[in-house]
């Protein structure tokens, strides 16, 4: 089960969970090559976020442990309660779910990046520009239609900008013991496909002959004349969310791997008309009454920071703060506002930093001070604690966990 203490302890009622993750949230402070100085969220006008903390509760998470950069898939497992190292699988699973594709249990999927090589072979983009969508999906229909490897079905994917998903369908099925072929890095060439068991060498054969093929098809696209893989996964089975803590879940996500994750948990996806924050904030207060639990996700605060943009991040920011007042107003029991991991700008990347967290309910220990920061949170009342606890503290703080124990 997701926790340990569930689902016993569990109670139904009318209380509602609202749990806002902002992907990437935490900050180191700085600018690319200028560290330093305030977090983005140091330096973003937030009143309305400023002004909860002080009637809220405040801490940090730590996604997996202390010293991990998670990915999104683990991070976001453990804000669920689920121990990201029990219920570890590839994010081409996660991909796959969130574009509606049915993954079988023979599958093998895998997410692709399209990038940009140069003459000599070495990454100079990771994200190709981040190619609108429209060019991502001929890009990923003209290698479904070109590429051959016998024995196996081949279908590519097109997610979102320059990622995409490729899924391997053969019988007997292929391992997911395989390397990333995603140096997570420019300036170096892509990495070969490598298996990391012997029973990975089949496998790595296929993957082999997809990437050589895939290669010569893109050698004459501009930008996106080549593809990273990464997160190679077999189908998940993960316990139903709602039926672990006796919820009835929602989730409103624009980027398709988070809707895969929360199909996964069993979550119902909630159309959202747009892909701004506020549109998001209007499918949630649309769809208010019929669940009591919320998952909304906010993607561009990560994807600013995986480009190095500050002010990109900072703006994302704002943005989201000027919606705050419309969730208050609904007043659910419980709201939370968290980050699956931190994406300093600074870094371009996801990284180890603990997590901003705020919790809102009127059973928290308030902290009493305007603020919301990383400094402020790490002071404050709920400490540094494992993002796995985070869904036991917004049952308590709704009231639908029972007393343990005699």
């Amino acid at each position: 089960m997701p926790a340990k203490y569930f689902p016993e302890l569990c109670i139904e009622n009318n209380s509602k969970i609202v749990l806002m993750v902002l992907d990437g949230l935490g900050g180191m402070g700085g600018i690319p090559g200028e560290p330093g100085g305030p977090t983005e969220l140091m330096a973003a006008k937030t009143p309305h976020l400023d002004n909860l903390a002080g009637i809220s509760s405040l801490g940090s998470t730590l996604p997996v442990a202390r010293g991990i950069t998670p990915g999104s898939g683990p991070a976001h497992l453990a804000l669920f309660g689920y121990d990201p190292l029990q219920y570890l699988f590839g994010r081409g699973a996660l991909s796959v779910a969130g574009l509606g594709m049915e993954q079988l249990r023979t599958d093998l999927a895998a997410r692709i990046n399209f990038a940009t090589i140069d003459n000599e072979g070495r990454i100079t983009d990771r994200r190709a520009g981040r190619i609108p969508t429209e060019t991502c999906k001929a890009l990923c229909g003209k290698l479904e239609a070109q590429i051959s490897i016998p024995n196996v079905e081949v279908r590519v994917l097109p997610e979102k900008e320059h990622r995409a998903a490729v899924i391997f369908r053969t019988d007997p099925p292929l391992s997911d013991a395989m390397a990333d072929t995603d140096p997570q890095d420019v300036g170096v060439p892509a990495k070969p496909p490598m298996a990391i068991k012997e029973e990975g060498r089949r496998t790595e054969n296929v993957v082999r002959a997809f990437v050589d093929q895939a290669f010569e098809i893109l050698a004459d696209e501009t930008p996106a004349n080549a593809l990273l893989l990464r997160g190679f996964s077999g189908r998940p089975d993960l316990p139903d969310f709602g039926q672990a803590y006796r919820l009835r879940p929602a989730a409103i996500a624009v980027y398709p791997m988070y809707k895969g994750l929360a199909h996964l948990l069993g979550m119902e996806l909630i159309e959202v008309k747009g892909a701004e924050p506020g549109d998001e904030i209007d499918a949630l207060l649309e769809k208010f009454d019929a669940y009591n639990f919320f998952f909304v996700h906010i993607k561009g605060t990560d994807s600013r920071g995986e480009d190095g943009d500050f002010d990109g991040k900072v703006s994302v920011l704002e943005q989201v703060d000027v919606q705050i007042p419309r969730i208050l107003e609904k007043r659910p029991e419980c709201f939370v506002v968290a980050g699956d991991h931190s994406t300093p700008s600074s870094m371009k990347s996801h990284s180890w930093h603990p997590v901003p967290f705020l919790l809102h309910s009127r059973y928290c220990r308030t902290e009493g001070r305007i603020g919301f920061s990383e400094d402020a949170c790490k002071t404050g009342h709920l400490g540094q604690f494992p993002a796995v606890e985070v869904m036991q503290l917004a049952l308590a703080h709704a009231g639908r966990l029972e007393k343990f124990g005699a």
